[in-house]
Formats: C-alpha cells, sequence, structure tokens
C-alpha cells in the first residue's frame, strides 16, 4: 500500500480505516500483475466539494466575480454537505501500474486472470458492504465507492460531530 493511501485512509472516518486498510490489502493481493490500488479521493471539505460541484457549471473571472461559460466536465453532482466524501465514508480509486501510471481503466486486466483488474476490487469492496459508484443508473461514477448504511447525506449531516469533526454514530 503506497503512502498517498495511507494519509488518505488516515483522514477517512475512524469507523471505516481498518476495514478500508484490510480491502486495500486484499485488492493488492487479488491483483498479482502490475496493478495496485491507489485511494485518490477520501475525506472532502465541504469547501472542496463545492470546488468540484463547480467544474463544468462555472467559472470565476480574474476579478473574483463568476462567468457564465462552464469549464470542463461536470465530475460531481453533490454540493458540500451532499456528498458521502464529506463525511468519510466514501473513496475514490484508481490503479498504478508499475508503481508510477494511474490509470482508471475498468476493463484491462493487468494480471492476466481473464476477470479484468477494476472488477476484481470492486467486488472485493462490495464483500465489505461498500457500493459501487459504476452500478449507480443515472451518474456513473466509476473511480466511487461508498460504505453501505453510511450513504445518506441528509441523515449524517444532521448528526453531531466530535471534537475531530467527524460524525458521532
Amino acid at each position: 500500500m503506497d503512502t498517498p493511501t495511507q494519509n488518505r485512509i488516515a483522514q477517512l472516518h475512524p469507523s471505516v480505516r481498518a476495514e478500508v486498510t484490510q480491502i486495500i490489502q486484499a485488492c493488492d493481493q487479488a491483483l498479482t500483475g502490475r496493478a495496485k490500488v491507489r485511494i485518490t479521493q477520501g475525506l472532502r471539505t465541504f469547501k472542496e466539494q463545492d470546488d468540484l460541484f463547480a467544474l463544468g457549471r462555472t467559472r470565476v473571472n480574474p476579478q473574483g466575480k463568476t462567468a457564465k461559460k462552464p469549464l470542463g466536465n461536470r465530475v460531481t453532482q453533490a454540493k458540500g454537505g451532499q456528498s458521502v466524501h464529506n463525511y468519510g465514508f466514501a473513496v475514490d480509486i484508481c490503479l498504478i501500474i508499475d508503481g508510477k501510471t494511474a490509470s482508471w481503466d475498468t476493463a484491462k486486466d493487468w494480471d492476466n486472470d481473464t476477470v479484468a483488474d477494476w472488477y476484481e476490487c470492486v467486488k472485493i469492496f462490495a464483500q465489505f458492504g461498500w457500493e459501487w459508484g459504476g452500478n449507480w443508473k443515472n451518474f456513473k461514477d466509476f473511480p466511487h465507492l461508498e460504505k453501505k448504511g453510511f450513504n445518506n447525506w441528509r441523515q449524517l449531516i444532521k448528526r453531531q460531530r466530535d471534537a475531530q469533526g467527524y460524525v458521532i454514530l
């Protein structure tokens, strides 16, 4: 498991850190070839979420005013507070090939075992009760996985928070 992944796990909600560590280790063990899993996103602040939400929707000109012409593609449907990332119960992943190249290719079988490496990881996450954004009907989010039972932001936003800012379960 690489350092960026370890750092992102350390910021997830405390209740899922050990589980996510176990999942990543299981994925890396299953991927016997050139690929390893990296968590590219974990916990996000509401501001970071709002910044992602703005992509493809708005742009700020040099004077700090919002212009009407959007930049880039939309990458999320969720505003700050409306993503499970904001509570530490979601991760985005990629595969790191040969220790250096990031891949989001869901079809490639780097270890030649006749199962796409991405789906090997999705299946392992599912065994631990995580939902894959690639299964969503309206907005496919292939890198995204979130913990079932904690994937309702409307419930999470109402919960009290501890001294570190994590929702109290």
